[in-house]
């Protein structure tokens, strides 16, 4: 499970190891050490190894193989799979069984990876921790005392642990970058539009964006490959050619322009984190990159417009939870409006009624203006500055979180930190553009993550960035002793 893409295919093709001992591998990776990280909420383990045999017999026939032929894959659980629980880590959501595929999820299997199960994540994808899950926190494979992160924490746990090759996850204003940094892995949040949203389970409509979760860069570029393009059941699809993303890893990134936002480096980000970014210019540096300081002088305002208009459509998604037609229904209502009111106070969990009572209050009449719109134009001043910084420069660099994992329960009480641990990672999903943590060192023996931003559908610049960073330093190497 260290292996790189290109070495699993070569063994596979070298008969050193079939498909099946691959989820064998995986089945008993998962028995060994998910009691202590808890990242899965479902196995699917006689789905993964009839698969397994069938793509053992395509091997042995010469049949041809699939991008991501035979990898063992992670889903965060607000990805519907057919036939499978899809519960949103939301006692909503428990007995629901999805009756088709996400687009992403149809994709990887077209690729021929092997499907696992199902991955833990805050309620809805509503969280920065992982322990807003109904059923139960992920603990982070590096020290099982600290978070792994969130919403996405079982997507990055499973993958850091070695459970799973690779894992997909969501990425509303954080979700797949955040953990991937507390965990010490690579996460990538593509364009907006650049993958179908079409299966995911909405949170907030305009931000949210799936993305893969990965050891290394190069096994993003694969699977960004295998998820990305066109897809006429999504309206915000984007319509564009896809590049081939791996050919973009060089591994040159001589006079590249850097932007480094001093609002980035500046207070509140933790001094070894501050550190290790400046180290990880250093490196590119070294590498024939120049960088200058900037600003993104709206950033102060992002954490606040992102939470308006997140919980606003987040009010407006969720609406559709109404214990009629799937989902939790509560058995003390005696009419309609006592079976919404139960149904919802009994199926939703306390951050998920505090961003619906956020959202519905920004979105009432009276305040819609004061609030919603607002945060609207706020949202475009962003975007404004990311344009102003791009005019100049090729990529923005920074920290992907302000400081290191935090301990389990430090901050659950206290909702207002939790949200600022944000501030990095809003602006991009404000603005639409793609941006990918890497691995840059750590602190305290925990992971610290290097925010990698480009311009919208530039992910192959961000690719080759992050791609040479890595391939000059070790930290993807590093790995939790569990």
């Amino acid at each position: 499970m260290d292996r790189s893409l290109k070495e699993i295919h070569k063994g596979l093709a070298g008969k050193e190891f079939s498909v099946t001992e691959l989820v064998e591998q995986s089945l008993r990776r998962i028995g060994e050490v998910d009691g202590k990280i808890q990242a899965f909420l479902q196995v699917d383990e006689d789905n993964a190894k009839r698969v397994a045999r069938e793509l053992d017999e395509q091997l042995a026939s010469g049949g041809e193989q699939g991008l991501l032929f035979g990898l063992p894959a992670g889903i965060k659980d607000n990805m519907l799979t057919e036939g499978s629980l899809t519960t949103c880590a939301s006692k909503f959501l428990s007995n629901y069984k999805a009756i088709y595929d996400a687009t992403a999820v149809q994709k990887l299997k077209q690729a021929q990876a092997v499907l696992m199960g199902k991955l833990n994540l805050d309620e809805f994808a509503m969280g920065g921790s992982n322990e807003n899950s109904a059923f139960h926190p992920t603990y982070n494979p590096w020290n099982t005392e600290y978070v792994p992160g969130g919403s996405s924490g079982g997507s990055a746990a499973a993958v850091a642990a070695r459970e799973v090759y690779f894992s997909l996850g969501s990425d509303t204003g954080g979700s797949i970058r955040q953990p991937a940094s507390f965990c010490g892995i690579v996460g990538l949040k593509p364009t907006y539009g650049l993958v179908s949203r079409f299966g995911l389970v909405a949170f907030a409509s305009s931000l949210d964006q799936i993305g893969p979760m990965t050891k290394n860069v190069e096994d993003a570029a694969y699977v960004l490959q295998a998820i990305a393009g066109h897809d006429p059941m999504d309206s915000t699809s984007a319509n564009v050619s896809i590049p081939d993303y791996s050919s973009a890893l060089t591994g040159d990134v001589k006079g590249l322009k850097i932007g480094v936002p001093k609002e980035y480096i500046g207070e509140g980000v933790a001094p070894e984190v501050r550190e290790a970014v400046l180290a990880a210019l250093k490196v590119l540096e070294a590498q024939g990159a120049v960088w200058e300081e900037v600003s993104l002088p709206h950033t102060e305002y992002a954490v606040a417009a992102y939470y308006l208009i997140s919980s606003s459509e987040a009010s407006s998604n969720l609406a559709r939870f109404d214990g009629v037609r799937y989902g939790k229904r509560s058995e003390n209502a005696e009419n309609l409006l006592d079976l919404y009111h139960l149904s919802r106070s009994e199926g939703f969990g306390p951050e998920v009624k505090r961003r619906i009572v956020i959202g519905t209050y920004a979105l009432s009449s009276g305040y819609y203006d004061a609030y919603y719109v607002k945060a609207q134009k706020v949202r475009t001043l962003i975007k404004q500055d990311f344009d102003n910084v791009f005019a100049k420069y090729d990529v923005i660099v920074g920290p992907t979180v302000p400081t290191p994992a935090f301990k389990i329960g430090s901050q659950v009480d206290d909702p207002l930190t939790m949200y600022l641990n944000d501030i990095l990672t809003v602006p991009v999903n404000l603005a639409g553009i793609p941006a990918i943590s890497v691995p840059c060192g750590l602190v305290d023996g925990m992971p610290v993550g290097l925010q990698i931003i480009g311009k919208a559908l530039d992910e192959s610049t961000v690719l080759r960035v992050a791609h040479a960073f890595e391939q000059n330093t070790e930290f993807h190497k590093l790995r939790p002793q569990l």
